[in-house]
């Protein structure tokens, strides 16, 4: 009891504060998420997302060198190609905007991981994530174009695949399919549990995947729930992810910590573009202080438990931490 026990004592000065500190961020933790498209020649700045950008592949190119530089090891790659169809069969052509960046990327030979999402919604005509019948997502017969998805962008040269659609069995499907092929060494980082949230606007708008009818709820998550995401992580798991994410971060911190608990695979979290533009637009409003806000932010989502963090802050963070 006081005064006997003086927290403040370990709190007196920034050495000692750092030296009893429970939870450092590292550049280490970080993936850098990026958008690449062929619908323009030179890179479109995003509205929503002040300071990302849809990249062409050259300048995708100047970005992968720049994550290494800062010491942050993989990059997350979106594609958005110039022509959709009701299968979104750009997703899985061997030619699609992704593949050509994974080559691209591959070919300089750099120490960087390249992951790549695996979803239809940013190739179809649509916007959702996979066949639709009946105006609604047919989930069997989606499995094969995700799992074809997948398989060409490994091919391509990609180092780990994060299906992000929410089909049930998606994760089976792509072990089976890369295995089958002689890709077995190739992990999977499994959009486990992703919520059908208000935090992805921006994203939609950089990526063009908003849905042209209806919405994904009858796929992606009901934020009310937590029980349901524990589920899906241990559904993921048996089929063969190596890793699972939550999504988003922020608002469901429980969720990434109660993930932590009961699973033993690394844990991922994903910083959403929401999440990033209140930053941004708050800190251009100067009603925060906008580098303090970044590290605190991510902080509190490395301490709930996630060993790894999808933000779009990436690189400053990394530079303000070395």
């Amino acid at each position: 009891m006081f005064p006997v026990h003086r927290p403040r004592r370990l709190r007196t000065t920034p050495m000692l504060r750092d030296m009893v500190r429970e939870t450092a961020l590292s550049p280490d933790d970080f993936i850098y998420p990026l958008f690449v498209q062929e619908t323009s020649s030179k890179p479109e700045p995003i509205e929503s997302m002040p300071g990302q950008f849809r990249h062409t592949i050259e300048t995708l190119m100047e970005q992968a060198e720049k994550t290494v530089e800062a010491g942050v090891k993989a990059i997350l790659l979106f594609g958005i190609p110039e022509n959709k169809d009701e299968q979104g069969s750009q997703a899985f052509a061997d030619d699609g905007i992704i593949q050509r960046a994974v080559r691209a990327v591959k070919k300089k030979t750099l120490p960087l991981l390249v992951v790549t999402d695996v979803c239809m919604c940013e190739y179809t005509s649509h916007g959702h994530c996979g066949v639709i019948r009946d105006r609604d997502v047919d989930n069997d017969l989606s499995l094969d174009l995700i799992a074809r998805t997948a398989l060409s962008q490994v091919r391509a040269g990609a180092d780990i695949v994060a299906p992000s659609d929410m089909m049930d069995g998606r994760v089976g499907a792509i072990r089976d399919l890369l295995d089958s092929e002689g890709y077995s060494n190739v992990p999977i980082l499994s959009y486990a549990a992703k919520y059908a949230s208000s935090f992805y606007g921006p994203f939609r708008e950089a990526a063009g995947s908003a849905p042209g009818f209806g919405d994904r709820k009858s796929y992606q998550m009901d934020p009310a729930n937590i029980r349901e995401a524990l589920k899906e992580v241990q559904m993921d798991i048996d089929e063969g992810a190596d890793m699972v994410m939550v999504k988003p971060a922020l608002a469901y911190l429980d969720v990434i910590q109660a993930v932590k608990q009961f699973t033993d695979v690394p844990v991922a979290a994903y910083n959403v573009s929401g999440e990033y533009s209140m930053i941004e637009f708050a800190a251009k409003a100067g009603v925060l202080d906008r580098q303090k806000i970044i590290l605190e932010t991510l902080q509190s989502i490395k301490r709930a438990g996630a060993d790894i963090i999808l933000t779009y802050h990436a690189l400053e963070a990394a530079a303000w931490i070395k």
